[in-house]
C-alpha cells in the first residue's frame, strides 16, 4: 500500500530504497499571483469548474519545509503567464526563488508575444525548465508568435512541463492536435505533458509512444479527485504507461500546493496503480532526476 498520510512518505521512499522524490511539478509564484490563484481555487472559477479546497496554504518559506519533510529533494516553480508583458517579470521572480532555495530548478515561461524568441534567448542558459499553461494562458501552441520560441527551446534541449490537455476545463486551444502539429514543426521539443494529458490519456500516450523527447507527468492523474474530472485513466493503457515509465518517460508531478488533498494521495494512488517497485522507482526518482539533475552543493 502506498503512504496513507504524509507522515508516512519518508517511509514508504524508504522502503522503495530511494533517498527520496524529485517532483517535476510543483508552483510557486510571486505572493500577488499566488493570492489570485488561490482565489479562483477558493471560488471554482471557470477554468477549474469544481470546489477545489486547497490543502496547503502558506508562505513559501513555509510551504517548502513541508517539500522538504516529505523528502522531496528536487521540484520546480513553474510561472506561467497569462497576458503579455508578464512572462519575463515572472522568469525574474522565478531565479530569485531558486537562487534562495538550492532544491529549486530555475524555471522560466513565455507567451505568444513579439518578445518572446528574445527574452527566451536571454534566459536558455539558466533556465532548466519552462512551463507553458494553454488552458489558462489561452493560446495556441502553434502561434506564430512562439515559433521561434520552440524553436530555440528544442535546439537547447531544455525541457517544458506543458499543460495542453483539456481537464480540468476544456478551452479553445487545449487538447493534442495542436501539440502534435508543433511536434510536426519542431520534432526535438523535450516536452513534459502535464496530468499525463487529462482526459485525453490515450492521444497524449500515444505522442509520449512516438516522439523520443516528449514524457507524461502523473500530476493529479489517477486520483479519485481527478478521475472525477478528467475520467478514470483507463485500464487498456497501463500496460503502455509501464513500458513507458521503466523507459524513463513517466516522471511524478503532484501540483503541490495547489492541491485539495494531502500530498501523499498522488503517491498512493501511484502505489495502486500495480505497477511494481522497479515503475514506482523510476517515475518518483530515477525519470525526473535524470530531467532536472540533483540540487546543487553547499
Amino acid at each position: 500500500m502506498g503512504p496513507a498520510t504524509d507522515e508516512d512518505v519518508r517511509t514508504w521512499t524508504s522502503a522503495l530504497g530511494l533517498p527520496g522524490l524529485v517532483d517535476v511539478h510543483t508552483h510557486f509564484l510571486p505572493p500577488p499571483v499566488m493570492t489570485k490563484v488561490r482565489a479562483q481555487f477558493d471560488a471554482a472559477g471557470p477554468l477549474i469548474g469544481r470546489p477545489w479546497p486547497l490543502h496547503y496554504r502558506d508562505t513559501d518559506e513555509a510551504l517548502v519545509e513541508v517539500l522538504r519533510s516529505l523528502g522531496v529533494a528536487r521540484f520546480t516553480a513553474l510561472p506561467y503567464a497569462h497576458r503579455p508583458g508578464m512572462a519575463d517579470w515572472l522568469n525574474d521572480w522565478a531565479a530569485g526563488f531558486a537562487a534562495r532555495v538550492p532544491e529549486a530548478a530555475v524555471c522560466g515561461t513565455f507567451y505568444p508575444e513579439e518578445s518572446a524568441s528574445s527574452y527566451v534567448a536571454e534566459r536558455l542558459a539558466s533556465v532548466e525548465v519552462f512551463k507553458v499553461h494553454v488552458q489558462v494562458g489561452g493560446f495556441d501552441v502553434t502561434d506564430p508568435l512562439l515559433d521561434e520560441a520552440w524553436g530555440l527551446v528544442a535546439e537547447a534541449g531544455t525541457p517544458v512541463v506543458l499543460h495542453a490537455g483539456s481537464g480540468p476545463v476544456a478551452t479553445t486551444h487545449t487538447g493534442p492536435a495542436p501539440v502534435a502539429t508543433l511536434l510536426a514543426r519542431h520534432p526535438r521539443l523535450r516536452l513534459v505533458i502535464a496530468h499525463a494529458g487529462a482526459p485525453e490519456y490515450a492521444e497524449f500516450l500515444a505522442l509520449a509512444e512516438r516522439h523520443e523527447q516528449v514524457v507524461l507527468d502523473t500530476t493529479m492523474a489517477f486520483t479519485d479527485f481527478f478521475s472525477e474530472m478528467g475520467g478514470v485513466y483507463p485500464d487498456e493503457l497501463l500496460p503502455r504507461l509501464r513500458d513507458l515509465g521503466l523507459a524513463g518517460k513517466v516522471l511524478l508531478g503532484s501540483d503541490f500546493p495547489n492541491i485539495p488533498y494531502p500530498y501523499a494521495r498522488q503517491l498512493e494512488a501511484l502505489e495502486r496503480l500495480d505497477l511494481g517497485d522497479d515503475w514506482l522507482r523510476a517515475v518518483c526518482w530515477h525519470n525526473g532526476h535524470a530531467l532536472v539533475g540533483p540540487a546543487p552543493i553547499g
